[in-house]
This record gives structure tokens, sequence and C-alpha cells, in this order.
């Protein structure tokens, strides 16, 4: 029979391992720029990316915003994600999805999309 330390060892093993291969199938994809998203592109990449929305750039009726970057712009597609409140123009957005192309350019088909709270970073205004 197994001592009681055998068992112990044995259980410690098996939910270290477990652990391990939980964080390596389900590592998380790394939040890249628009910029750096599409420098290095490719169809059907899951990715994750930040960007501000595109001043006036919220299509309600086709459920699709643009990304814009320092240099490139990324169309993102909302139909199939999960919206965090407060998603509107100039506010700072991550979004997770599908990266395809289309004959438009680059469209990002996302599953999830969260935005910063703006309130987080703003100064009070002092009246003197």
């Amino acid at each position: 029979m197994l001592t009681r330390r055998v068992k112990l060892l044995i259980v410690g093993s098996v939910i270290t391992l477990g652990l391990l291969a939980t964080i390596l199938v389900d590592a998380p994809t790394p939040t890249m720029t628009v910029d750096e998203l599409l420098a290095d592109a490719s169809e059907g990449r899951n990715v994750a990316v930040r960007g501000e929305v595109l001043d006036g750039s919220i299509d309600n009726a086709t459920q699709m915003f643009v990304l814009e970057g320092a240099s490139a712009t990324l169309t993102i597609s909302w139909l199939d994600a999960t919206v965090s409140n407060g998603l509107g123009d100039n506010r700072t957005v991550y979004a997770e999805g599908t990266l395809t192309q289309t004959s438009d350019g680059w469209l990002l088909e996302a599953t999830t999309i969260k935005t910063s709270c703006p309130s987080k970073y703003e100064e009070e205004a002092t009246t003197d």
C-alpha cells in the first residue's frame, strides 16, 4: 500500500500538472496596438487589440466602428460580441476576436469589447 506521504505527493503532482496544462492551453492573447497588429496581420488569427474609437465611426445599424492607431485603422464588428457599457467616440477600447481580410481592408470580428472608464482618468475641475 501507498503511504500517506506518497499519496499526497501524487495528488500534489496531478494538481500541479493540471494547473500548468490549463495555463499553457488557454494562454491569454497578448494585447497589441492597431499599428502593431496590422504590421503583421494574417487572416483567421485570434487577436486582442487596443485603440481609440475614431470619432463618428460607430454605426449601430451595422454594429461596426473603427479603431485608430498612430498610422493605421481597423474596422471592428461587434455582431457576436459582448460589449461593456460606455462604447463611444474617442474612447479607448480593448477588443478580442478573429481577424479577417475584406475588400475594404482588415476586419476584426469581435467576441469581446471592453471600454475604459474616462472618469477614472479625468481630473476634477476646480473653481476659483
